[in-house]
């Protein structure tokens, strides 16, 4: 498959489902900077994606394709001070948790593609 928008691609995808889960696992939490800072590092995660697929080159794409690994990095470990403050129950760490980790495996396995790849836009 082609990929022809940054909607095709499936970290992107898989970036979405992780703003979901993480809007939902807070919604009642009362904390609003804590709320607000881990609800930012989901939302970098697929902007990045999509800024990145619509710079000239590959070279800029696999930047903010690293600047989304940050973000996931730091969803994680945000989810880890929400489960020590109580925000989150472990259930919901573990789903938070795994789900980082997947995105943050994709864009991993797509900057190699990137790099290895030869592919240009």
């Amino acid at each position: 498959m082609k990929i022809t928008r940054f909607e095709d691609i499936e970290v992107w995808k898989e970036g979405r489902l992780l703003v979901v889960d993480v809007y939902k696992a807070l919604s009642k939490v009362k904390d609003f900077g804590f709320r607000d800072q881990i609800q930012r590092a989901a939302i970098s995660i697929t902007s990045n994606i999509a800024e990145g697929f619509d710079r000239g080159s590959n070279k800029e794409f696999i930047q903010f394709l690293t600047i989304a690994r940050g973000s996931a990095s730091e969803v994680k470990s945000e989810a880890y001070n929400a489960l020590d403050l109580g925000y989150i129950d472990s259930k919901t760490f573990d789903d938070l948790s795994a789900r980082s980790l997947s995105v943050s495996n994709l864009i991993n396995g797509f900057i190699r593609y990137l790099r290895n790849s030869g592919r240009q836009r």
